[in-house]
């Protein structure tokens, strides 16, 4: 449903004029802008991230200035060297929805066109730098909840909760690209669950589905804030952790090692179960630079098989 007054624009269909429109012009441009009236309670404009770092979040536009950039402050923050720290913003006057570039270096560009100040109309698209593509849509309630479930089924596992191995890959790629500009370290943790095939061969896959939510749940309850985790395929885990060092990493890992061995199972037939992991910890300082996601992947990888050698129920970090 759209907003009384709100034309949505289909994403083939382009508006008659892109020049850039400076705040006091009141022009052709202004009068198009003056009839997408800013949403009434019932609805709400988001930006969504259609290609480049991040792809699929979504922002609500709460706020009359959403700030876009890659500065920590930024509203919609993006992790890349192409877009400048404060870099555009859009901003929700009284009856219609603006564009604006801060300065940026590389531009802010809207149907190819780079501008300055300009109108946006729901269904827009707007380019920042070389590769970032933000989308301007207008929802209601019943919108914003089927938009929330689509965004979460690109990104999401649909049996844990967790994230995703797509989103997880995009992930690493831009932190160790930020972790290669600033100096910064990035941890990753593969946790592989021990004995998981006997758990469906004996109890049911039922089961083994049972056991994969329960440890996802122990494990996001583990983390940090800035800590992610995704399920990476099978009875596999993977845990990104920022900013740790090799002492950190560790720790978090027997954090979650041990977490997961407290676990009383019970499973719905009325037997119980018990789960323990292995996990392998690197480090991008410890791949040669400048250090990759496979690399750093690799690394992981050998460190759990180093873990399960040594009895399983265990955690590796060094080689």
């Amino acid at each position: 449903m759209t907003p009384k007054g709100m034309d949505r624009a289909s994403e083939d269909e382009q508006p008659t004029q892109v020049s850039a429109v400076k705040p006091e012009a009141h022009n052709a441009d202004t009068e198009r802008a003056l009839s997408v009236p800013v949403p009434e309670r019932d609805a709400r404009a988001t930006l969504t991230v259609i290609a480049g770092d991040g792809a699929g979040r979504v922002v609500a536009l709460t706020h009359r200035h959403t700030l876009i950039g890659r500065s920590p402050a930024s509203d919609l923050r993006f992790d890349d060297a192409a877009i400048s720290r404060s870099h555009a913003r859009v901003i929700a006057e009284p009856d219609a929805y603006f564009l604006e570039d801060l300065g940026s270096t590389n531009g802010t560009f809207l149907q190819g066109q780079r501008i300055t100040r300009t109108p946006l109309t729901a269904g827009d698209r707007f380019q920042l730098g070389p590769k970032a593509v933000v989308r301007l849509t207008v929802v209601d309630q019943l919108e914003r909840e089927l938009l929330t479930r689509l965004v979460e089924s690109s990104t999401r596992d649909a049996l844990t909760g967790t994230y995703n191995r797509r989103f997880f890959d995009q992930r690493l790629e831009a932190e160790l690209g930020y972790a290669r500009r600033h100096g910064t370290k990035v941890a990753v943790l593969v946790l592989d669950l021990d004995h998981f095939k006997v758990v469906n061969d004996v109890h049911g896959h039922e089961a083994g589905d049972q056991v994969l939510r329960a440890v996802a749940d122990v494990v996001s309850r583990t983390l940090r804030v800035e800590d992610l985790v995704a399920r990476y395929g099978g009875e596999e885990f993977v845990v990104l952790a920022r900013a740790a060092t090799h002492l950190d990493a560790f720790r978090l890992a027997e954090r979650i090692r041990t977490a997961v061995a407290s676990l009383e199972l019970r499973l719905g037939n009325g037997s119980s179960v018990a789960v323990t992991v292995s996990i392998g910890v690197a480090r991008n300082t410890e791949c040669p630079e400048p250090s990759t996601a496979a690399a750093i992947m690799k690394l992981a990888d050998s460190r759990v098989y180093r873990a399960k050698a040594r009895g399983r129920n265990s955690s590796c970090a060094t080689d």
